[in-house]
């Protein structure tokens, strides 16, 4: 059986809950990435940020990104697997919540993330192709 731990993408780094998101944005850039991971104080998973958060809910709101801070743009409900969960299972949470980025929890922690690629890494053409249909199904992914 393959599980979210044999596909997802380790060494995954979170920016911090009371981080700014100038910091965010320096880190995505520095990390190649075009999302984060936002961890508490607690260092339990709060949520995700995104590039394209960062452009809409801030700088084109007109907002400061050296004052707006992470946890602000980690709300809503979310969305995660187990490491030990069946591939199958990540892939249909994908699905359903129509979500690229799928973060990767091991005892409540975070230990990796489910990306697009590396589903393409994992899967045959014609799953992968049959996942990314649903994945971007009539609306626009949240993550």
């Amino acid at each position: 059986m393959t599980t979210a731990r044999n596909v997802m993408h380790f060494g995954v780094q979170c920016i911090g809950e009371n981080e700014d998101l100038l910091t965010a944005s320096r880190m995505m850039r520095d990390l190649g990435v075009g999302s984060l991971p936002v961890c508490g104080t607690d260092d339990r998973l709060k949520g995700i940020i995104t590039d394209r958060d960062i452009v809409i809910k801030c700088v084109a709101a007109g907002k400061d990104c050296s004052e707006v801070k992470a946890r602000d743009l980690a709300q809503g409900t979310l969305v995660w697997i187990d490491a030990d969960a069946d591939l199958e299972e990540a892939l249909h949470t994908m699905e359903e919540h129509q979500i690229r980025r799928l973060p990767v929890l091991e005892n409540h922690r975070l230990v990796g993330v489910i990306s697009e690629a590396d589903l393409a890494a994992h899967l045959p053409e014609d799953k992968l192709a049959e996942a990314v249909t649903r994945i971007y199904a009539e609306s626009t992914p949240r993550v």
